[in-house]
């Protein structure tokens, strides 16, 4: 049977991850999903998918910012799924560009529909994932590797939790006018050259 397309579905309720997975391969998709934002945001540049469902509010990286790296580093559309609709989560999807909004609890009967509909949109509009612009010396399979290991460095170096340090990367790249994928790399790059002996830094 032909996919119907590849979807990325994150949430840290394995109940309703494992719904919305079952659902959406019934329905025809590939599936990857992940529980937590590092892995969401490791498969998303190994898999490419055409479009991410996000819950926002997760341990670690919220939905919010696997969005704005899904949109700054891949330009992968996504839609949030989530139980909460206070004004400042409405005004911070619509910042963010979201596809959609589903309020939970949902169904998997609606889900569909919904990503079916975003899907056909998005292909009519040639909204394809495209390759980041960025590039390292070291590969892109380096690359793939950076924010979270620039994340687990600052965690370290300040004492941060790991959305604070993720907070703190965004923050530093958007002082330097940088994608958060160049500030990754420049953060790591900096790590090794002080690990070096003092002989090989000449």
């Amino acid at each position: 049977m032909t996919s119907k397309g590849k979807i990325l579905v994150v949430d840290d309720d394995r109940l309703v991850l494992a719904t919305l997975t079952h659902g959406l391969v019934q329905a025809g998709y590939e599936v990857i999903d992940a529980d937590n934002g590092d892995d969401a945001i490791l498969l998303a540049r190994e898999h490419r998918p055409e479009l991410a469902l996000l819950d926002i509010r997760m341990e670690g990286m919220s939905g919010f910012d696997v969005a704005a790296y899904l949109r700054e580093a891949l330009q992968t559309p996504f839609m949030f799924l989530s139980a909460f609709t206070d004004e400042q989560t409405v005004a911070k999807v619509k910042e963010l560009g979201a596809v959609a909004y589903l309020v939970k609890p949902l169904d998997i009967h609606q889900i569909v529909p919904a990503v079916e509909a975003a899907v056909a949109n998005l292909r009519a509009r040639g909204d394809r994932p495209a390759e980041p612009p960025v590039r390292s010396a070291a590969g892109d399979e380096v690359l793939a590797q950076t924010v979270p290991m620039a994340v687990g460095v600052l965690m370290h170096r300040y004492s941060l939790s790991r959305q604070d340090a993720f907070a703190r990367l965004r923050r530093m790249a958007e002082l330097e006018g940088r994608s958060w994928p160049e500030q990754a790399a420049r953060l790591l790059e900096a790590v090794e050259l002080l690990a070096l002996p003092a002989t090989d830094q000449a």
